[in-house]
Formats: structure tokens, C-alpha cells, sequence
């Protein structure tokens, strides 16, 4: 069956309606039968209490939870709500997020019109846009929405705007002719499509298409079939969760069976073994987790970048590439005059002067032959129109004062046949009619030219020069106006069978210029290790002459159209997208398969979009990146993250912010893992040597909550720095417990279980004195966790430098942590809740002293293992 664009208004009224008339009430109703409501419709969405619970599949959260059991049976029922308040909140925090995320149908509910015009049993009636049916005939005029997809019938120099579906910046002019090719959406003009809307003219379209079978429609479905991606760092600790907690349990099985071996009570032992898989297992590192995500929401708030999901910022500093839209994002979004080219003269547009009278007259022309306004900083009009008006303010001519000395007395309006506009003017010269518009169709009716203040015959070797220099505008993405003039004396109305017989007056070139910033952006995102990709539905050469300029395209074989996707299979198109840094005329399918082929090649993928079309991208994508300016609601809603300021620059700003997040969070959990490998290790020597545990339960819970949050905590709040830009992504599957990351934790964790192993022996002593040895342990260890916060701020040694003291939330967390674990083995009060008892002067001094040693050995350690690991 051909295509709708393909066939006569006529052929599409018999295929849709089956006549030549307006439907009846009677076919209405059979029509919105068979073909159903025009709206939205969704698929059976999980209930909050369906998502909150989901949040309790993790491996380490059950784990968790049986710990909780467990230590609750066995009478520890402070151990057990502890355990889950936090997996709770988690659970809670996580909820909310994900309720938070899921509006992106809603939010394309909102697109269509409330209110349409169509023509019924012979009448105009308005109706809300839900009961528009095929075969309807809408009525349209400027500034209505489109309620739904179909053939135009009538255009009278109708313009839409269907940016929010293709990606093309400028409105469309709509056809009602036949188009012969297969073309992309954007280039069927004899089409409008719902979501869309009309900037100029008016006409009427006839009704092929409803809620879930329009271009919207489809979209929607796209983002219904699109999954979510998890970030690297959730898959990371997903994966670290389970190994860990197997080792865990493991090593406390192990140990229950020396403890039984050695003939302790079994209750002791397994009371024991239960509460060190819950101090071992770091269950507050979600919460953590948690907690520095939200601090790096709000730095990157500041800087332009609205997080929407959490995860989101860790997942940035892991992109590998970056899909971009042109549009707003890498350009101005608003057209700007580029060049003048007069009396065979091409100017730079920052070098023109009002002085020079050819150049006047062309600004003069351009400003007259025009309907745009610019009111209290708004634009109205058709942008080029508008870039004209612009273009004279920067040379100190107000457009206004312009039209006022040169009242506009007749005109001709702009139509997609004639591709001309005329007006007509009373200039200083004379009665003059002043002409714009395709220079195709312009040259032809010339047939003198300006040069030097004269007018001269129009040669060939003239029309040569011309079209030769609109032939560079073009190769360079420049929009062109061509423009002319003609004395009119006594002449009051002007017509289309005026325009002939020109003296041509000169072209501008004006194009949507980058931002000044993309330039610098695009540099440091390839010095990072990133690969920038632009993807745009705009034409090729407009989308290659950004690419070009900014450092994205380097070569034109780099630059592509959507119509060569089509072509290529999933797995062919693997291949293809390595080459390719420009995309031109894409679809919204096209948006997601060249996702999907950077996804499959072991890339994390960051896509920008701000119309309804990018929305399956946006969510397809590793992190979705909506505009807040232009963006849809539907795009925002599909997005992790929101650009305040529609800038490309500012998503490297929020890669660099990714990054050093994702640094910070590693030393965190690197800090935890290592203290509670020191702890493993003491009770390990304890119980290999047939020693007295150098724990009780309520030190490992003191030490979890207290002295490893805390500092675990400021860890993550580490001041940033830009070195992070100086190297590449981290691959997709590398997991946070590579080799170097294990022998730190290792060497770490061992000093710190030697410092607590000696002050356990020195408080045993000679004596035997369990209760002395257990507390000069727990507080030795608690110490020396505080103490080695400063050891994880950074993998090289930081102890003789500025950095050590830059972190004024851990210089907190220590004196906090001191101060608390003094006052449990000072304070007597104290000493039964904690099983500890008093420590003397000297004995004090000794756990600090052992605590303190750890910094300068580890900074020792640190210096040797980062030669030896290089």
C-alpha cells in the first residue's frame, strides 16, 4: 500500500472515509469504534507498593535482613533494628526515585490540543481533540495545535512546527502536491502530525491517523518497550554486594566452627559470628552511596544540571560518548546573519557599517521586506525574518524607526509557489517595490544589478558570480535570501505580475551559529576520552557545517543521513557507527539503533534531545539528557538529567562533577572495606591463636554506625579536582574490585589489624585480662579507623601536601568519632552499655599512639605499592 505523502487528497479520502464528503455523526461513531479514542494509551504501570518492595531484591540486602532475624531470636534486638531502619530508608529513598521517573506518557497525554475544528455533516464544529476520528477534516489556522496525523488538503503559505518531532529548527511550509520519493518525516510537506503546531498561515488537513497509530503515538510505544539502563556503579555494587557477602558469610561459618571446635557455647559462637557478618557487611554504604549522589546533585544544580535520578551522577563520569542534538544544545537555537554580499562584494557580518550605502540599502531592503517584530526581548515572526531584524540592531538601525520613515503602502505575501515576498514603499529614491526570496527563482526576473552606486545590465558572467557564491553559502549550511528592487512610480497596489524585471540588490547568509562555548566543550570532551556524536533531524550540510566548526566532523565521510541506517542490519550498524560523528534527516528509531549499537560495543552512551521524538533515546540511553529551556515535558520526563541552560558545555561540566563523585565514593567504600578487614583479620589471629574473642557485639555495632559512617560519609564529600578530565572512562565492565583496589584494602587492612592486635596483647597481658584487652582493641580500632579516613582521601600520599587538610566534613567526622569513643572508655556510666572498662592515662595514650602510627605507614605503603602497581 503506498504511503499517505504518496497519493492524491482524492485516493485519501476514499481509503479513509470512503467519499468525497465530511463525515456523518453516524460514521464518526463507526470510525471511533474501529479505530478508537484519539489518545494516549498506557500499560499497566506498577503500584508504589509494588516498586518499594522491589527495592528489597538486593542480594545484600537480604542477607541483611536475615542477620536481622537471626540477631533478633537471639535477643540482640538492637542489632536487628538498626539493621532495618537502614535497609528501610534505602528502600524508601528508592521508591521515591523511581515514582519520580515513570511520567513520561502522561506527560505526551498533554500534547494534543484540547479543543479542534473539524468540518461535520456539512458544518464547522470545535470539538475536544479526543473525538477527532480518521477521515475528519480539521481546520486549520496560526497558532492552533494539531490534534492528529493527516494529508493536507489546503495550505495558504501554512508553516508548522514539528521541531518537537524531527529536530528541524525552522518551521516546515506545508503542500498540498503529490511527493513522488520515499522522503523522512521531516520532508513530507503534505503532511502535518499531531503534537505539532501552525506559526503561519492557515489550511485544512484530512484525518489518517489516531492516538496510538500518529508519529506521537509511536513514540510512545518506543518508550514503553525502552528499558532503563542501570549505571555502572549500581551494576558494580550489585555485583560487589553478592561476592562480598559470600566471603563474609563464609569466613563467619568458618569461624563458628573454630569457636565450636574450641568448645565455646554454641549460642556465644553464633551470636558472635552473626555479629561480625553485620559489622563486615557494609550496610550502610547504600546509604552513603545515597547521601554523596545527593550532594552532587546539588553542585551540579548550581552549575546548570537538574538531576533527576541519583544514579545519574555517578553514571556521567562512566560515558564514553555523547550523542548530541544540534539545536539549542551546541547552537544559539535562533538564526543569525552570517553575511552580506553586495555589488559582487561578500562581507563578514561582523565588519558590516551603516556608513556603507550598498550595505545600508541591502539592511534597509531587508527590513522593510519583512513581517517580524522583536517586543521587550521576544521574537515574533519567522526566525530568518527575525535574524534580519537582529542584524539591524547590531548595526544601530531600529527597524521600527525604519518602517515608520518608510511606510509599507502595498504587498505581496510570501507563498510556497512564487517563493517570493514584495512590498512597496515610498524610499528617498522614489515609489519603490522591494523583493525577497529564493534566488532561483529571483535571478530569473533580474535584469540589471547594482555595482558601485550604479545600475548596470544583468550579464551572465553576473548570474555566474551570484550563483557561485550562493553555492559556497550553501556548502556551509547558510540559509540564503535573495534580494531585489524595482521603481514603481505611481503605482498603488502591487501583484504577482509585477515581479519581474529586478535590479538585483544582494544575498544574506544566515544560519543558527554554535554556541562560543561548544568550541572548547568538544575539545575537552575528546581530550577526556570521549566521543562526541551529533545527531540532529536538520539537514546534512547544515548538520555538517556545525560539526566542522565546533570539531566534531573532521571528515565529510564522517557524516551520514538516517535513510543509510535503514539500510544496515543491528549488527552491521555496530560497525558503522565507530565512523560515523554526524547523523542528519534521523528518526526517533533511528535515535535508539545508534544507541543501542554504542551500548553493544561496551559504551556508556549520554543522549541529548529536547522534543517529543528524542524521548525513547533519552531513555534508552545510559544517561538521558533533556533541555530545560526548549525540552519538552515529555523529554524531561524520559531524561536523568535536565540542562538549565540548554548548553553542551554544562554536560561536561556534569561529566567532570560524574567523575570525581565516582572517585570519591571508591575511597569510601575502599575505607570501609579496608577497617572492616582489619577487624576480620583481629578476630581471625584471635581465634587461630584459641585467644578470647577482641570484640563483644556492641563493639562491632559502635564501630559500624559511629566510626565508619561518619567518616565514610565526608569521604565522599571530598573536594573535587579537574585532573579526573586527564583520563578516559573507565570501561563499562571494570569492576571496583580490580587488583590494586584488593591490595590496598589488603595492606591496609592488615596495619590496621596489627595496630589492634598489639594494643589487644598489651592489654591481656601477662594477666590474662580479657576486659582490658577487648577495650584497648575496640577503641584502638575505632581509633584508627578515624585515623584512616585521611589514609582514603586519595591512592597517592597526600600527607605532606594541601590536600591532606582541604576536607573540613572529615576533620569533622574525626573529632566527632574521637570525642565518642573517648567518652565510652572514659565515662563509667557508659562502661556496662559497651562491655568496656576505664582506661588509665597511659593506657589511653597508648591506643592513640598505636591509632596515629597507621597514618604515616600507610602513607609509606601507599607510596611504594603506587610505584610497584604502575
Amino acid at each position: 500500500m503506498k504511503e499517505f505523502y504518496h497519493q492524491s487528497v482524492t485516493e485519501v479520502r476514499k481509503q479513509v472515509n470512503g467519499s468525497m464528503k465530511p463525515l456523518t455523526d453516524q460514521q464518526v461513531a463507526e470510525h471511533q469504534k474501529e479505530y478508537g479514542m484519539n489518545e494516549l494509551t498506557e500499560g499497566k504501570k506498577k503500584s508504589t507498593l509494588q516498586i518499594f518492595l522491589e527495592q528489597y531484591k538486593d542480594f545484600l540486602v537480604i542477607i541483611l535482613i536475615c542477620a536481622a532475624i537471626i540477631s533478633g531470636f537471639l535477643g540482640d534486638v538492637e542489632s536487628a533494628a538498626v539493621i532495618l531502619i537502614v535497609i528501610t530508608i534505602n528502600a524508601i529513598l528508592g521508591t521515591v526515585q523511581t515514582v519520580k521517573a515513570e511520567q513520561s506518557l502522561a506527560s505526551l497525554k498533554q500534547l494534543s490540543s484540547p479543543m479542534a475544528k473539524v468540518l461535520r455533516n456539512g458544518q464547522i464544529a470545535k470539538i475536544p481533540s479526543r473525538e477527532v476520528t480518521v477521515g475528519d477534516e480539521v481546520i486549520l489556522e496560526a497558532g492552533d495545535q494539531i490534534p492528529a496525523d493527516g494529508r493536507i488538503l489546503e495550505s495558504a503559505s501554512m508553516k508548522v512546527d514539528e521541531s518537537a518531532l524531527t529536530g528541524e529548527s525552522l518551521a516546515v511550509e506545508k503542500e498540498e502536491t503529490i511527493l513522488e520519493d520515499k522522503v523522512p518525516l521531516g520532508d513530507q510537506k503534505n503532511m502535518v502530525f499531531s503534537g505539532s503546531f501552525v506559526t503561519y498561515g492557515r489550511g485544512s488537513f484530512l484525518v489518517t491517523a489516531v492516538g496510538m497509530k500518529t508519529e506521537v503515538g509511536k513514540i510512545a510505544s518506543l518508550l514503553k518497550n525502552t528499558s532503563e539502563k542501570k549505571t555502572p556503579l549500581q551494576v558494580n555494587l550489585d555485583q560487589f554486594g553478592q561476592k562480598l557477602s559470600i566471603i563474609i558469610i563464609v569466613f563467619c561459618a568458618v569461624l563458628f566452627g573454630i569457636n565450636v571446635w574450641q568448645e565455646k557455647p554454641i549460642g556465644d559462637a553464633f551470636m558472635f559470628a552473626v555479629a561480625l557478618a553485620v559489622a563486615a557487611i557494609p550496610e550502610a554504604l547504600s546509604s552513603i552511596v545515597t547521601i554523596v549522589l545527593s550532594f552532587g546533585t546539588r553542585k551540579m544544580a548550581k552549575e546548570g544540571a537538574i538531576i533527576r535520578k541519583l544514579q545519574a551522577v555517578e553514571g556521567l563520569g562512566s560515558v564514553s560518548v555523547i550523542c548530541s542534538d544540534k539545536t539549542g544544545t551546541l547552537t544559539q537555537n535562533k538564526m543569525t546573519v552570517e553575511h552580506y554580499y553586495v555589488e559582487n562584494k561578500c562581507y563578514s557580518a561582523d565588519v558590516l557599517k551603516k556608513e556603507n550605502s550598498a550595505q545600508n540599502q541591502l539592511l534597509t531592503a531587508s527590513i522593510l521586506c519583512s513581517d517580524a517584530k522583536v517586543l521587550d526581548g521576544k521574537d515574533f515572526g519567522d526566525p530568518t525574518e527575525t535574524a534580519l531584524i537582529h542584524m539591524g540592531n547590531k548595526m544601530q538601525v531600529s527597524a521600527d524607526e525604519i518602517r515608520e520613515k518608510y511606510p509599507r503602502i502595498s504587498e505581496v505575501p510570501f507563498d510556497s509557489d512564487r517563493k517570493l515576498m514584495s512590498t512597496l514603499h515610498d524610499l528617498d529614491s522614489g515609489r519603490t517595490m522591494i523583493t525577497k526570496g529564493a534566488i532561483d527563482v529571483l535571478l530569473d526576473r533580474v535584469t540589471g544589478i547594482q555595482k558601485d552606486g550604479k545600475v548596470c545590465p544583468f550579464t551572465e558572467e553576473d548570474r555566474e558570480e551570484i550563483e557561485k557564491q550562493n553555492q559556497f553559502f550553501s556548502e556551509n549550511g547558510l540559509r540564503v535570501l535573495a534580494f531585489a528592487y524595482k521603481k514603481m512610480d505611481g503605482v498603488e497596489e502591487i501583484s504577482p505580475e509585477d515581479e519581474k524585471d529586478y535590479i538585483f540588490l544582494g544575498l544574506i547568509s544566515m544560519m543558527d551559529p554554535p554556541r562560543e562555548e561548544s568550541r572548547m566543550a568538544v575539545e575537552e570532551c575528546i581530550k577526556a576520552g570521549m566521543k562526541p556524536v551529533m545527531i540532529t533531524g536538520d539537514h546534512k550540510v547544515t548538520a555538517a557545517a556545525i560539526a566542522k566548526r565546533i570539531g566534531i566532523l573532521k571528515d565529510e565521510k564522517e557524516a551520514c543521513e538516517g535513510m543509510e541506517i535503514d539500510a544496515l542490519s543491528d549488527e552491521e550498524l555496530q560497525d558503522f557507527v565507530e565512523n560515523i560523528s554526524v547523523y542528519a534527516r534521523v528518526s526517533p528509531e533511528h535515535k535508539i539503533r545508534i544507541v543501542k549499537a554504542w551500548q553493544e560495543k561496551g559504551n556508556i552512551v549520554a543522549m541529548t534531545g529536547d522534543g517529543v521524538n528524542d524521548a525513547p533515546a533519552l531513555k534508552q540511553a545510559d544517561i538521558g539528557v533533556a533541555m530545560g529551556i526548549t525540552g519538552t515535558e515529555v523529554s524531561k520526563d524520559a531524561s536523568s538529567m535536565v540542562l538549565t541552560d540548554d548548553n553542551f558545555a554544562t554536560i561536561i561540566k556534569a561529566v567532570e562533577n560524574g567523575r570525581n563523585v565516582y572517585e570519591n565514593i571508591k575511597h569510601s567504600i575502599q575505607f570501609l572495606l579496608s577497617g572492616n578487614f582489619g577487624g576480620i583479620l583481629a578476630v581471625l589471629y584471635a581465634s587461630v591463636r584459641a585467644l578470647p574473642v577482641p570484640f563483644a557485639p556492641v563493639h562491632l555495632l559502635f564501630i559500624n554506625l559511629l566510626t565508619d559512617s561518619l567518616p565514610a560519609i565526608a569521604l565522599g564529600l571530598e573536594p573535587h579536582t579537574k585532573k579526573v578530565m586527564e583520563r578516559k572512562p573507565r570501561p563499562m565492565n571494570e569492576s571496583i574490585l580490580t587488583k590494586d583496589f584488593l591490595i590496598r584494602i589488603g595492606t591496609e587492612g592488615l596495619v590496621i589489624a596489627f595496630m589492634t592486635m598489639t594494643a589487644y596483647m598489651l592489654g591481656y597481658g601477662s594477666s590474662h585480662n580479657t576486659l582490658l584487652a577487648q577495650t584497648m582493641a575496640f577503641a584502638t580500632l575505632c581509633t584508627s579507623r578515624l585515623v584512616h579516613g585521611y589514609n582514603s582521601k586519595s591512592n597517592s600520599p597526600v600527607i605532606f601536601t594541601n590536600r591532606f587538610f582541604n576536607n573540613v566534613y572529615l576533620a569533622g567526622a574525626f573529632l566527632i568519632g574521637l570525642v565518642l569513643i573517648t567518652a565510652v572508655v572514659m565515662i563509667p556510666g557508659l562502661h556496662d552499655i559497651f562491655k568496656v572498662q576505664t582506661l588509665q592515662f597511659s593506657q589511653l595514650m597508648m591506643v592513640y599512639g598505636l591509632a596515629l602510627l597507621n597514618l604515616p605507614v600507610i602513607q609509606l605503603l601507599k607510596a611504594v605499592t603506587r610505584k610497584w602497581l604502575k
